[in-house]
């Protein structure tokens, strides 16, 4: 596989070798510490059917990562005199320690292509909040960690580093630990893998870290809260910053997540997630990130879960029944719209939209090198300033992102502003206005 580095123009990622590369990827948070051998080739065969080509994982895994063995009876660290978990001391003993496995499933995603953004581990380790912990990091240890994990895979080329996990960075110790966990990584490392933060939910990490340099590009968890997709909004802040950094949103709404996590409100479907995609890459994103709420968590039985548990309506199905949910299967009508033309040449546009809506109506232009498009979430009218697209004839057709197909707009287009009506409106009746130059 080629290595991954950031575009000569800082807004997209690429390949060693000058392909562009569009990052569809998926939330597995939980895969090192949960799968055997034959459940991950299972997950990894379908993400790959679905053309997934990064998947997000947890070395130190949330769900009691540290003293709850992994599929194979094995924990990540040693414990110390103390009786702590250490992060200085990682457990490689015996046959197929929990680093082999890791190893093991690396490799793996190699062999179907793709790349695994992996997490050294998840935020509660080294700021608890009301995670489970315990915290085991200090400034001293995270560097010998990262030192450690920099040897262990300077080599692979499929690796994406991401700091943090899910916390913020509240205290000053929590500062330290990061960028001494980023130095010990990036001093074996180098410039070869990018590196990257996952930040708490609502923010970006462009809001404590945008300026270190060890941070190749910003990822936003714009998270699970009920309410309208507000995520355009992070991406567009994150997008004219200065230096120029790349951006992703890679923690939106998980499909089947309870909404606000109150499964009362209902669930996330698949008109949420494919609004979540369309607003962060048509908002200048360099790719996107899927979720399904039982898949992050690798949730396999539900029958021993007490109905009086809040975890009743929490995880409604197991992770291999969310693997073919229709949100997953219609990411990829996105990379292969986004792959239709260079979207490397590609920024917003919100001025090609002469009137907007609000809330839940929102909508977003991308414009290309000689393309535009702009996204309706419920198929309502979009009026058009077409003359800030082009005042030459142009070409004009609906994408349907839940199927991929297009349907071409019959007729003149008016200048300076064109009313567009969507084939169909209503809940879950996106659609994407896809405007072409004539040569």
């Amino acid at each position: 596989m080629q290595r991954l580095k950031v575009s000569n123009n800082k807004r997209f990622l690429m390949k060693e070798n000058g392909e562009s590369f569009f990052w569809l990827g998926d939330t597995a948070w939980e895969l090192f510490h949960k799968l055997t051998k034959e459940d991950a080739k299972f997950y990894f065969e379908n993400r790959s059917t679905l053309e997934f080509n990064v998947v997000q994982a947890v070395l130190l895994a949330e769900d009691c990562g540290l003293e709850k063995e992994n599929a194979y009876g094995r924990v990540p660290l040693l414990q110390n005199e103390a009786g702590i978990f250490d992060p200085g001391m990682p457990d490689t003993s015996g046959s197929y320690s929990y680093w082999e496995h890791v190893d093991y499933l690396i490799d793996l995603a190699e062999t179907y292509e793709m790349y695994v953004a992996l997490l050294p581990t998840w935020g509660d380790k080294f700021n608890q909040m009301t995670g489970k912990g315990p915290v085991i990091f200090s400034s001293e240890n995270a560097y010998q960690y990262g030192k450690w994990l920099g040897n262990r895979y300077v080599g692979k080329n499929n690796i994406i580093w991401v700091l943090g996990g899910d916390r913020e960075l509240s205290k000053s110790r929590h500062f330290r630990i990061i960028q001494e966990m980023a130095r010990g990584i990036r001093e074996i490392i180098g410039e070869n893998q990018l590196m990257t933060f996952h930040p708490k939910g609502g923010v970006s990490s462009s809001y404590h870290l945008h300026e270190e340099d060890w941070l190749d590009f910003n990822m936003i968890q714009s998270s699970h809260g009920d309410g309208p997709r507000t995520n355009y909004r992070n991406v567009q802040e994150d997008f004219y910053l200065q230096p120029i950094k790349p951006t992703i949103d890679s923690e939106p709404c998980y499909e089947d997540h309870p909404r606000g996590f109150q499964g009362e409100r209902g669930y996330f479907d698949q008109a949420d997630v494919r609004q979540a995609a369309y607003y962060a890459v048509f908002s200048g994103s360099f790719g996107h990130t899927y979720g399904h709420n039982s898949i992050w968590a690798m949730v396999s039985n539900l029958d021993n879960v007490p109905v009086s548990s809040p975890m009743n309506n929490y995880f409604i199905m197991s992770w291999k029944q969310g693997l073919n949910r229709p949100g997953a299967w219609q990411m990829r009508h996105l990379k292969h719209l986004m792959e239709s033309f260079d979207f490397t040449k590609s920024s917003p546009k919100q001025n090609l939209i002469a009137s907007n809506y609000s809330g839940a109506n929102y909508l977003v232009a991308l414009e290309g090198e000689n393309c535009a498009f702009i996204y309706s979430p419920n198929g309502l009218r979009m009026n058009v300033s077409v003359e800030e697209f082009s005042t030459e004839k142009i070409r004009a057709k609906w994408f349907n992102p839940r199927n991929g197909e297009y349907l071409l707009i019959d007729g003149d287009i008016s200048l300076p502003s064109h009313l567009f009506v969507p084939p169909t409106s209503g809940r879950g009746e996106d659609w994407v206005l896809v405007m072409e130059k004539i040569k």
